[in-house]
């Protein structure tokens, strides 16, 4: 921006004297960067805007991407107003991969109006619903559900086919603690992770036999019951060993051969009977 003073001098002897002194008015420029919300896809999208405006002379705007060197392109566009100041915009594009999310740049902005560079630093942000819903075991009555969201997941606890016990259940976040492990707590439960950008569930299934006061108890009638069917199987076992070694002897004594003749033989049953007689 350019100005004239005029200023008047009084000089001795020769008297008053008149000039114009020209003036270069140098303006800073307001810089921001603004996210433009880009979400996940496949497609290359607009990540952020980086501006200097109202700057006399123009400001330069460029972007330091670092690694992302080669994943990231530019442009700049400048506007010039009547009043003699520019604004300048530099705009960064690339595809919105989960794998760049999180990550910083920086846009740097000099002009002869500045003192110094100004850097202003920026995370990319890439933004998507909540992925796949897991449920993960922390102990016998914890579990939590855990998913990967930007920004974050808000999770909720519910009970299908029936309200949460308040009095049974503690809820915190995305942890659900069961109070007592009885069977009044027993069905099915669901976790709903959800942000702006959408939501999904996971669910999880309780079911308790006891209350773990009666365990115990349980598990000793249970090793009472296996113990008595070892000593059935083995008194079976045994019996029925017996009676085969029975049948064996059977056999083995019809089937002796004998040389001896059927009359000496009907007479030797003959004498061992009169043996026998008083």
């Amino acid at each position: 921006m350019k100005a004239a003073t005029r200023s008047i001098f009084t000089l001795f002897p020769s008297g008053n004297q008149k000039t114009e002194i020209p003036l270069n008015l140098l303006v800073p420029p307001f810089t921001n960067v603004q996210d433009n919300l880009p979400t996940l896809g496949t497609e290359e999208v607009l990540f952020a805007t980086c501006t200097a405006a109202g700057s006399k002379p123009p400001a330069e705007v460029r972007w330091l991407t670092g690694a992302l060197r080669d994943k990231m392109r530019t442009t700049t566009n400048s506007t010039q107003y009547d009043n003699g100041t520019t604004t300048t915009v530099s705009s960064l594009f690339g595809l919105p991969m989960r794998e760049i999310n999180g990550h910083q740049v920086q846009c740097v902005i000099s002009s002869d109006s500045l003192t110094k560079e100004e850097t202003l630093p920026f995370n990319i942000q890439i933004y998507f619903s909540p992925t796949e819903v897991n449920i993960r075991v922390i102990t016998e009555d914890s579990f939590e559900c855990v998913t990967e969201a930007n920004p974050n997941a808000n999770f909720t606890w519910s009970r299908s086919g029936q309200a949460l016990l308040q009095s049974a259940v503690k809820v915190e976040g995305a942890k659900l603690q069961l109070l007592s492990l009885t069977s009044d707590l027993n069905g099915l439960y669901q976790c709903e992770a959800s942000n702006t950008y959408g939501s999904k569930h996971g669910q999880l299934f309780v079911h308790y036999h006891l209350a773990s006061g009666a365990c115990s108890a349980v598990w000793a009638l249970v090793g009472v019951l296996f113990f008595l069917n070892v000593v059935v199987a083995a008194v079976w076992y045994l019996d029925k060993s017996r009676q085969l070694q029975r049948h064996r002897f059977r056999l083995f004594w019809r089937r002796v051969p004998t040389n001896e003749p059927a009359g000496d033989s009907a007479a030797q049953q003959e004498h061992h009977q009169m043996e026998q007689s008083p």
